[in-house]
């Protein structure tokens, strides 16, 4: 059970795509995993429309599906599709299980909700790195200033004294 787990959030997290800078899910993607046929999943969505606002939930533009079909081969048929697929944000995912009922769809929706928390949990993880790769840095080039001081003081210890010139003896 734990195997296949693991292997449906490995499913999972390949589905999941980052789109006018946010993470979603395609609708034809999302039918797949709830075990529907896409019109179905739309359908219901178009149905409860109030649920689900610009925020959980757009339509592609042209443009956008055709990166899809360029990028991924599993879109290949969205190639001279007349309809724009959707994409459902995290909160459009959550939303979904407010629609499609049964007990697959609870199922298939937990995971999806903890696979959105644990890449949100390694994005924070890598900012988190990020802040501190960066203020590492400016330490060590405050380190560099310092250690360059150091380094020509001892540069000028060791540079030759000039010779003073010798006092004749006598008056």
């Amino acid at each position: 059970m734990k195997e296949t787990h693991l292997a449906r959030s490995e499913l999972i997290e390949k589905r999941i795509f980052l789109i006018r800078g946010q993470r979603v899910m395609i609708d034809r993607d999302l039918a797949d995993l709830y075990g529907v046929e896409t019109k179905y999943l739309n359908r219901q969505v178009k149905r409860n429309r109030e649920r689900f606002p610009p925020e959980f939930m757009f339509q592609l533009t042209s443009r956008e599906r055709n990166e899809l079909v360029t990028n991924w081969h599993r879109f290949v048929s969205l190639k001279h599709s007349t309809v724009l697929p959707y994409a459902f944000t995290e909160h459009g995912v959550a939303m979904l299980s407010s629609v499609l009922h049964g007990k697959r769809a609870i199922h298939i929706n937990i995971l999806i909700i903890k696979v959105f928390v644990k890449l949100r949990e390694i994005l924070a993880t890598h900012k988190e790195l990020a802040q501190r790769l960066q203020e590492l840095e400016v330490k060590i080039e405050k380190h560099d200033e310092a250690i360059s001081a150091i380094f020509e003081a001892i540069r000028q210890l060791m540079a030759p004294p000039l010779e003073k010139p010798k006092r004749p003896i006598g008056f």
